[in-house]
């Protein structure tokens, strides 16, 4: 039995439908969106809540208070799961599978319920206090100099600049994520948890060259049209031990590598690349080796430089669209990428994750069927 034999498998993976701010989630708590995820990997599984020994959630904008520790108890699990809840921002998704992998591998779990959820549309309001009084405040701080610390999308315009990505190049990008995501609205019905009235991503349309012309500019070459709308989601993905699993009967999807990389604040849409690197040399692959990938689009110029840098086919990056077609539930965002793979991959075949998240973050993780 080989060392791949071993390692914890994912044998379930869903997510909610990614709904824009303000749209049919806005009235779902938090908990109760991460629950009825948590609940659906269980059934897929046929596992008792009983049999769950941790659940891992990343959340990046909620009001605090150990979501993972709300939604456990919201799905019924046992009051002994803590949950663990974490906050790397974008990338906390997928940093939340390692953990979960690093969990079962030390011998400390067998059953992790693994993931992400955000509401976009629940987050408090943001007020830090200063001399003189309260300060509102939209983005957080993501390092101690604020000269180092651009706005997302400055700093998705200043890389397109840098790397001679023009508008027309990202709009292109942006078009076809949306005729993706269309064209594979049936498939992607299978790993959406129906809530709320809601069983397909809503915000998917039918973008054209002549409608992402027309966007309004938000910096630079970028748009409204090239950026991924802020959204509410919830995806998790359910990791037994390899021995848990073979008594069940389950198989799955195992991670195969992973990193986590910083890169330079000011050009945080880069990070990934680094990440990707590491992770295909650990796996002791090429880009070249991969079946399929799921590449974060929070800007379409983001997820092009990625695709370049790393140097994947982009035939094989986003078959489903990606996040351009979806939204962005920051904390949610990596686990749903990894929910994307778990349904793309076949027997036999391998897959990357990759995301960048503010501050100069990055996520990659290979996965093998």
């Amino acid at each position: 039995m080989g060392p791949a034999m071993d390692e914890p498998v994912i044998v379930a993976a869903r997510r909610s439908a990614v709904v824009p701010r303000g749209g049919a989630f806005a009235g779902v708590e938090l908990h109760d969106l991460g629950a009825a995820v948590l609940h659906a990997c269980l059934d897929d599984a046929g596992l008792p809540a009983d049999a769950v020994d941790e659940v891992i959630c990343s959340n990046a904008i909620g009001e605090g208070g150990n979501p993972a520790r709300l939604i456990a108890l919201a799905a019924g699990l046992p009051d002994r799961v803590a949950g663990l809840s974490i906050d790397r921002q974008c990338v906390g998704g997928l940093d939340a599978l390692m953990l979960a992998r690093a969990l079962i591998r030390s011998g400390q779990a067998q059953a992790v319920v693994t993931g992400g959820a955000e509401s976009y549309s629940r987050r408090p309001e943001r007020r830090r206090m200063g001399p003189a009084g309260p300060l509102a405040y939209d983005q957080a701080r993501f390092t101690p100099w604020p000269e180092r610390d651009p706005d997302m999308s400055e700093a998705a315009a200043r890389l397109a600049e840098t790397l001679g990505l023009d508008r027309a190049r990202q709009e292109a990008w942006a078009v076809d994520s949306h005729a993706r995501a269309r064209a594979a609205r049936e498939r992607l019905r299978r790993e959406i948890v129906p809530l709320a009235g809601v069983a397909d991503d809503p915000f998917t349309r039918a973008l054209t060259p002549a409608v992402a012309a027309r966007a309004p500019v938000l910096a630079g070459t970028v748009t409204t049209a090239t950026t991924a709308v802020s959204a509410d989601a919830a995806a998790f993905c359910l990791m037994l031990s390899a021995p848990l699993a073979r008594r069940l009967g389950l198989t799955g999807m195992r991670i195969r590598a992973g990193a986590t990389r910083g890169d330079r604040p000011e050009m945080p849409g880069l990070a990934p690349v680094g990440a990707a690197r590491t992770a295909l040399e650990t796996a002791g692959l090429t880009a070249a080796d991969l079946t399929t990938a799921e590449v974060m689009e929070a800007y379409a110029v983001q997820a092009i430089a990625c695709v370049e840098g790393i140097g994947l086919d982009p035939a094989r990056v986003n078959r489903g669209g990606g996040a351009l077609a979806r939204g962005h539930p920051i904390g949610a965002s990596g686990a749903i990428l990894a929910v994307r793979l778990w349904h793309e991959l076949q027997a036999g075949e391998t897959g990357l994750a990759a995301i960048a998240g503010a501050g100069g973050l990055g996520t990659a993780l290979i996965f093998d069927r």
